[in-house]
């Protein structure tokens, strides 16, 4: 790996030979101050150094199992590979992906209480990505800076998060890609009290309802969760909410809000589906070329 500074943080270069491209990672990235610094993974294309190209983004919550298994579970959704098949297939433009670390993921993907564990710091979270690590990617490297070109993904709480960032930030967030989300938080998170009330009436939909009304900062967005109930708690209870309120966000999305299956909400509904990186790894294509797709 070679050291290299640039806009005053330390990063690596590091080429794990993905035909894709390669890596810039920052392990302690601190652009301002106030702010802990995190480990963030930047993949750029094959050709970036050579090429003049400016390239459209990808921001990815639980950065710690975009590329390498480093989180919790030991598993990753390899976004290397995937982007070299899909380059190798001619199938999307060339991106800049990156993929940000957390420090406390129920905290920062979160915007209401979960049951016994730290929550409600999507907004700080938010803010960080959009007045630190975007500003610090688009001033040093060669970004298609625009909301339509600009991408927030991640699953479970990070889907969530990705959805958050696109409501509390259309400006700068465009594309909102949300695998197996987790709607159902400050709704359904203890067993036995779980669907009594809607989610057009949360929280959530407050937030959100300001953006979502609003036709100049109409979002593109994504979701899917799987069927598979067995196997865990991951799947009978967390996939369980996730697809229910899922349902219920894209009925809400079409019925109150006017959104179109296809056109601005593409939704996915997953038979083989469940909890987990593998198969967020196999629906990710999908996802991409949705958005990002010649």
């Amino acid at each position: 790996m070679a050291q290299f500074t640039k806009g005053g943080q330390l990063g690596w270069f590091h080429d794990e030979k993905h035909s894709g491209g390669f890596f810039h990672t920052y392990d302690a990235l601190q652009v301002r101050a106030e702010d802990k610094p995190r480990k963030v993974h930047i993949f750029l294309p094959r050709d970036y150094e050579t090429s003049q190209e400016h390239y459209p983004v990808v921001y990815m919550n639980d950065g710690d199992t975009a590329f390498f298994p480093d989180g919790a579970v030991g598993k990753s959704w390899d976004m290397a590979n995937v982007l070299s098949n899909l380059y190798q297939n001619n199938q999307i433009r060339k991106l800049i992906v990156v993929a940000v670390h957390p420090l406390n993921r129920d905290r920062e993907y979160t915007h209401a209480p979960v049951w016994q564990r730290e929550c409600c710091g999507v907004d700080g979270y938010s803010s960080y990505l959009v007045n630190a690590v975007k500003p610090f990617v688009d001033a040093n490297y060669r970004t298609l800076r625009e909301a339509q070109n600009t991408m927030t993904l991640g699953s479970s709480h990070g889907g969530l998060a990705a959805f958050c960032l696109g409501m509390w930030h259309p400006n700068q967030f465009g594309l909102v890609g949300a695998l197996s989300p987790s709607f159902w938080v400050g709704l359904d998170s203890m067993p036995g009290l779980s669907f009594m009330s809607s989610l057009r009436s949360s929280k959530l939909l407050n937030l959100a309802r300001p953006t979502l009304q609003s036709p100049e900062k109409r979002l593109k967005i994504y979701l899917d969760w799987g069927l598979i109930r067995t196997g865990g708690e991951h799947n009978s209870f967390i996939e369980e909410r996730a697809t229910a309120r899922g349902r219920e966000m894209r009925d809400l999305l079409q019925k109150d809000f006017g959104y179109r299956l296809n056109d601005d909400l593409y939704v996915v509904e997953d038979p083989a589906g469940d909890h987990t990186e593998e198969s967020w790894q196999r629906r990710i294509p999908n996802v991409i070329k949705i958005f990002f797709g010649h």
